[in-house]
C-alpha cells in the first residue's frame, strides 16, 4: 500500500506551472538616520482599485520579500505607527531588489490630538506567531519567562513550558541561540523590559535552511527580539536569601550586551529544589521541581559575537553540581494472564550527586554569498554518585509472595562528543544548490556499583532466604557518523527538486562484568566473575539512503513530496561468555509529503506526513541479566527489528490582529509497525531462564520485542481573545489523545488502551505594572483499558489549579501570592492526595532608583505539598509519591542592574522609572 501511495503522490505532482512569476525584495528604513524598521506591514496592491494582492511584515532587519508574484503592474504600499504612509508604483516584468525604501516619521502635537487605542498583541506571518511584548504587561523587574507564559498558546504541562501544543525546545535572541537547548535558564536570564517582540515557530533544521528543502527535523522555537535601545548596556539581577532550617539561596544573573557582542553570566547555588536562577524565587513553575529535596550549584556562561563582519560565534558552557534526596512510595499494578492478580509495593531512598558540565559552539561562516559553512561542535561531562536504598514486596492481594531489601551504592561517568559540518555552495542560477553535511559522535561511560541484596521467597514448605553481594562494572563507547550530500535544481518558475545520498555507521561496545564477592566485604573479600550475569557485546548499524524529492511552490500554496529507499544492516556480535554472531539487513521505502496553505497573512495551514524507521538501542540488544531488582529481572534481545513509524501531523494558526483573536489547532497520529515494547514472564513455579539463573515464584524476567499494534494520537486545540472590560487576556485550551501499547505477558499478546480528555483555561491580567496575575486551570479525565486483564480497568480525574498575584500596594510595597491546587481521584489506595501549595511573601523597594528589594517569603504556608503521578505502560500501571521540599521562611535582598548607553545612564533609569509611577 505505501508503494502505491508513493507513486500517485509523485505522479500527481509532476505536473507543474510554467507561468511567469518573480520576486519583489528590499529593506524598509527610517528617512535620515539609516537604521532598518523591522516589523513594517508592506502590501502589494493592484492598480486598478488598490485592492490586496498580497502582504507581508518586514524581519529584524527591515527585509521583506514577495515571491510568486506574477508579471504586471502594482502598487507598493509601507505603513507602520507612526510613520508617514509609503506609495509607489512597480511594473514587474523580471524579479525586482528594490533596496533601500525610506519612511519618514510623522511629528504629532500631543496639544492637539490624543489618541487611545488598544494595541495589538500579534500578528500570524506563515507559520511564525509574532507577539508585539509591549501589548503584555508585566511588573517592573519581571523576567522573559513571566512575559512569555501571558502569550495565546503557551502553557505549562507537567512542568514543561509548551507553544501551541509542542514543547518549547530552544531559545533565540535576535536570531542568535541562547544558552543552547536550555530553555529555563535562558528565559531567566533576560528581563521582560528589553523585549521588543516574541517570535514562535518551528525551526527547521541546518540542511533545511541551506538548501531549501524541508527534511521534517524541526524544533518549537521561541525568538526574543530586543528593543534597540537595549542592545548596549550592562543589565541582570542578584539575590542573597536566608531562612529558617538553614534554607538558602544566592544567585545572580548579568548581562553585558554591545550590540553584536554579547556575555551573559548566570550562577546560583541553594538548598530550596531551585534548578535555574529566577526572577522570582516564590514561583512554583519549571525551575522548581516537586521531587525530592535538591541542592543545586550552577555557573554559567553564554557569549555571542560578530567576527569579520562574517562569522557569527555563538558559545555556551554551564556546570552543574546537584544532590538530590529522595523518597519514593510506588504502586505497581501488574498485567496477568490468569484470574490472580500481581501487586508491587515499594519504598526507596534514593541520594545522588551529580556534576555535569556541558559546552556548546556555533560558528556559522558567510564566506560570500554564495557559500557558507556552519559547524556545530557539543561536549559534555557528567561524574555521578549513588548512594540507594529500597524495600519491595510482591503479593497477590492476599498473600505474600516474595520481598527483597537492597542497599547500592555506585560511581557513574559519561562523556560525550558531537560535532557537526556543513557546506553550502549556491550556484549562479537561482534555485541550483549543493549541500553537505557530516556529523561525528563520540560517546563513552565507565560505570562501577556495589550491591547487598536479601530476597525472600513465601512458599508453601517454609520461606526462603537469598543473599546477594555483587560488584558490577560496565564499559561502554559508541562511535557515529554520517555523512550526506544534497543537490537541487529550479523546476520552471514554481518548482524545484532535489536528490540527495546519506551513509552512517554507528558502532557500540558494551562489557559488563558482575563479581560474587566471597569470604568477606567489598574490601577485603575475594571477587569472582559471575559468567551468568556478565556480558561482552558489540552492535554495528550501517545505513545507505537515496532520496528523490520535488517543491512546488505557489502565492499560497507549498507542496513537498519526497521518497526515500534505505537499506540497514545489523550485526551483533556476543564475545563473551558464548561467541555469537547475528546479521540482520532491512530494507524501506519511507515517502513523506509536506503541504502548507495560506488563506491570508495571518491564516495558514501545515499538513505532514512522515514515515522514518528507528533502530534497537545496544541496552536492548545485549542480552545480559539485569538484577537491580532480584524480584524484577531485566535484559536484552539481540533478534530485535527496526520499527518502522507512519506519522500524520496537522496544524492550524490564525490570528487576527485587529480583533487579537486567534486559533490554534493541532493533531498528530503515529503507527507503528515492529514496535520495540515489553514482554514479561511471571514465573508461577521456579524456572531456569538461563544457567545458573532460577526466576523465583512470582518473580519477573522482562525483555524488549517487536509488537506490531502501536497507536497515539493527541490533539491540541487554545482560542485566545482579550477581556477590555478587565484589560486581561484569556485563553481556553483542549486537548484529546490515545495511546494504544500492544504488551506480552507470559507469551500472551494485549494491549493496553489509555484515554484522555483535558481541558483548561488560563486569565493573565494586562491592567498595569503595579497589578499582575495570572490564574491557571487544567483538568483531565483518564480511562486505562487492558485486554488481557480487565481488572486492570480504571478511571481516574486530575485538576490543577494555579494562582499568581503580584501587586505593588504603596510606595514600593510589593505583595505576592503562588497558590497551586491539585485534586486527584481514582488513583490507588493511599495515592488520592488533594494538596494546596500557598507561596507568599512580602517586598519593600529601596534606595532612590528603587532597584533594591527586601522581602520575606514563607513557602507552603498551609504544610500541605505533595506530590503524586501515574504512570502508564505496556505491562501495568504505576502510582507514585515522592517527597517534596517542606514549610521554611526566608528574608532575602534582591538588586536589579540596568545601565544602557546612548544617553540611558542610572539617572536616566531613575527619572523614567518616577514617570511611570505618576502616570500611574
Amino acid at each position: 500500500m505505501k508503494y502505491i501511495f508513493s507513486i500517485f503522490i509523485f505522479g500527481f505532482f509532476t505536473i507543474q506551472s510554467f507561468s511567469q512569476s518573480f520576486y519583489i525584495k528590499g529593506v524598509v528604513i527610517v528617512e535620515g538616520k539609516q537604521e532598518a524598521l523591522p516589523f513594517v506591514n508592506v502590501l502589494l496592491l493592484t492598480v486598478s482599485d488598490s485592492s490586496q494582492v498580497t502582504g507581508t511584515v518586514s524581519d529584524i532587519d527591515g527585509n521583506f520579500t514577495f515571491s510568486g508574484v506574477r508579471q504586471g503592474d502594482y502598487i507598493l504600499k509601507v505603513q507602520y505607527l507612526g510613520f508617514r504612509d509609503f506609495f509607489q508604483t512597480l511594473e514587474l516584468t523580471s524579479n525586482l531588489d528594490l533596496g533601500n525604501i525610506s519612511v519618514s516619521e510623522v511629528a504629532t502635537d500631543l496639544n492637539e490630538v490624543i489618541i487611545e487605542a488598544r494595541r495589538s498583541t500579534g500578528t500570524q506571518k506563515g507559520d511564525t506567531t509574532l507577539f508585539n511584548a509591549d501589548a503584555f504587561k508585566t511588573m517592573k523587574d519581571a523576567s522573559a519567562q513571566t512575559l512569555i507564559e501571558k502569550l495565546p498558546g503557551v502553557s505549562s504541562e507537567d512542568g514543561i513550558l509548551q507553544a501551541q501544543g509542542e514543547a518549547i525546545a530552544q531559545i533565540l535572541v535576535d536570531g542568535k541561540p541562547f544558552f543552547g537547548t536550555d530553555v529555563k535558564t535562558a528565559l531567566q536570564n533576560l528581563p521582560a523590559e528589553v523585549i521588543q517582540s516574541i517570535e514562535v515557530f518551528d525551526q527547521k533544521s541546518e540542511k533545511s535552511q541551506l538548501s531549501g528543502f524541508d527534511d521534517g527535523e524541526r524544533l518549537k522555537t521561541i525568538n526574543i527580539i530586543t528593543k534597540a535601545s537595549r542592545r548596549k548596556g550592562q543589565f541582570g539581577k542578584t539575590t542573597a536569601g536566608y531562612g529558617t532550617y538553614d534554607r538558602y539561596l544566592v544567585g545572580a544573573s548579568i548581562n553585558a550586551f554591545d550590540e553584536e557582542r554579547r556575555i551573559t553570566f548566570t550562577g546560583l547555588t541553594n538548598n530550596v529544589n531551585i534548578l535555574d536562577y529566577t526572577s522570582d524565587p516564590n514561583a512554583q513553575d519549571n525551575n522548581n521541581p516537586q521531587q525530592g529535596v535538591i541542592t543545586t550549584n550552577i555557573l554559567g556562561l553564554n557569549y555571542t559575537d560578530l567576527w569579520m563582519d562574517k562569522i557569527k560565534v555563538t558559545g555556551s558552557y554551564v556546570f552543574t553540581k546537584r544532590k538530590n534526596v529522595g523518597v519514593v512510595d510506588r504502586f505497581r499494578d501488574f498485567v496477568t494472564t490468569d484470574d490472580s492478580d500481581k501487586f508491587y509495593r515499594e519504598n526507596s531512598t534514593d541520594v545522588r550527586i551529580n556534576n555535569q558540565h556541558q559546552a556548546n559552539l556555533r560558528l556559522d561562516y558567510n564566506i560570500n554569498d554564495k557559500n557558507r559553512i556552519l559547524y556545530i561542535p557539543r561536549f559534555s561531562a557528567r561524574y555521578e554518585t549513588e548512594n540507594s536504598g529500597f524495600i519491595g514486596e510482591t503479593d497477590n492481594g492476599f498473600d505474600l509472595i516474595n520481598s527483597v531489601k537492597n542497599l547500592k551504592t555506585g560511581k557513574y561517568q559519561d562523556f560525550d562528543l558531537f560535532n557537526r559540518l556543513l557546506y553550502s555552495h549556491k550556484f549562479d542560477k537561482p534555485g541550483r544548490t549543493i549541500t553537505f553535511r557530516t556529523n561525528f559522535a563520540k560517546g563513552w561511560n565507565e560505570d562501577s556499583s556495589d550491591r547487598k541484596a536479601e530476597n525472600t521467597f513465601y512458599e508453601e514448605s517454609g520461606n526462603r532466604e537469598e543473599i546477594i553481594d555483587q560488584r558490577t562494572t560496565r564499559e561502554r563507547t559508541g562511535d557515529f557518523w554520517q555523512s550526506r550530500v544534497s543537490y537541487t535544481e529550479p523546476l520552471g518558475q514554481r518548482g524545484q527538486m532535489e536528490l540527495e545520498y546519506q551513509i552512517g555507521n554507528r558502532l557500540n561496545d558494551s562489557d559488563k562484568l558482575t563479581f560474587n564477592v566471597e569470604n568477606g566485604d567489598f574490601e577485603s573479600g575475594n571477587l569472582s566473575l559471575d559468567t551468568a550475569l556478565s556480558n561482552t557485546f558489540q552492535s554495528k548499524y550501517l545505513t545507505q539512503e537515496l532520496e528523490f524529492g520535488y517543491q512546488f511552490l505557489s502565492e499560497k500554496l507549498k507542496v513537498q513530496t519526497e521518497l526515500e529507499y534505505q537499506d540497514a544492516r545489523l550485526k551483533n556480535d556476543q564475545f563473551f561468555p558464548n561467541p555469537d554472531i547475528l546479521n540482520k539487513t532491512f530494507q524501506n521505502f519511507t515517502p513523506t509529503v509536506r503541504m502548507e496553505y495560506k488563506f491570508s497573512t495571518n491564516t495558514n495551514l501545515q499538513f505532514d506526513y512522515d514515515t522514518y524507521t528507528n533502530e534497537p538501542q545496544i541496552s536492548q540488544l545485549q542480552a545480559v541479566i539485569d538484577n537491580t531488582n532480584p524480584l524484577q529481572l531485566r535484559t536484552g534481545n539481540p533478534d530485535l527489528d527496526q520499527s518502522y513509524t507512519n506519522q500524520i501531523r496537522f496544524r492550524f494558526r490564525s490570528n487576527n490582529p485587529d480583533t487579537d483573536k486567534n486559533w490554534n489547532i493541532f493533531a498528530q497520529s503515529r503507527f507503528v509497525d515492529n514496535f520495540i515494547s515489553n514482554s514479561t514472564l511471571i514465573a508461577s513455579e521456579p524456572t531456569e531462564i538461563q544457567d545458573g539463573i532460577i526466576l523465583e515464584t512470582g518473580s519477573q524476567l522482562n525483555k524488549p520485542v517487536n509488537l506490531d499494534g502501536f497507536k497515539d494520537f493527541r490533539s491540541w486545540f487554545s482560542y485566545g481573545m482579550p477581556l477590555g472590560f478587565i484589560k486581561s487576556n484569556f485563553n481556553i485550551n483542549a486537548g484529546l489523545g490515545f495511546t494504544q501499547r500492544p504488551g506480552q505477558v507470559n507469551d500472551q499478546i494485549g494491549f493496553n488502551n489509555s484515554s484522555r480528555l483535558s481541558t483548561g483555561f488560563s486569565l493573565s491580567s494586562n491592567i498595569s505594572d503595579q497589578v499582575d496575575f495570572n490564574i491557571w486551570s487544567r483538568s483531565s479525565f483518564n480511562e486505562v483499558n487492558n485486554s488481557l486483564n480487565s481488572s486492570l480497568n480504571s478511571k481516574f480525574f486530575q485538576q490543577r489549579f494555579r494562582v499568581n498575584f503580584n501587586w505593588i500596594i504603596w510606595e514600593g510595597i510589593i505583595y505576592r501570592l503562588d497558590l497551586n491546587h491539585q485534586i486527584n481521584s481514582g488513583l490507588s489506595q493511599g495515592f488520592d492526595t488533594n494538596f494546596s501549595l500557598v507561596n507568599m511573601s512580602v517586598g519593600k523597594k529601596i534606595f532612590n532608583n528603587q532597584r533594591g528589594e527586601i522581602s520575606l517569603m514563607v513557602y507552603d504556608l498551609f504544610g500541605e505539598n505533595a506530590n503524586v503521578r501515574r504512570n502508564i505502560t505496556e505491562t501495568f500501571v504505576e502510582d507514585i509519591q515522592s517527597n517534596v521540599l517542606q514549610t521554611y521562611v526566608m528574608l532575602s535582598f534582591t538588586y536589579n542592574l540596568r545601565r544602557f548607553s546612548k544617553g540611558m545612564d542610572e539617572s536616566d533609569y531613575a527619572e523614567r522609572y518616577q514617570n511611570d509611577e505618576s502616570s500611574n
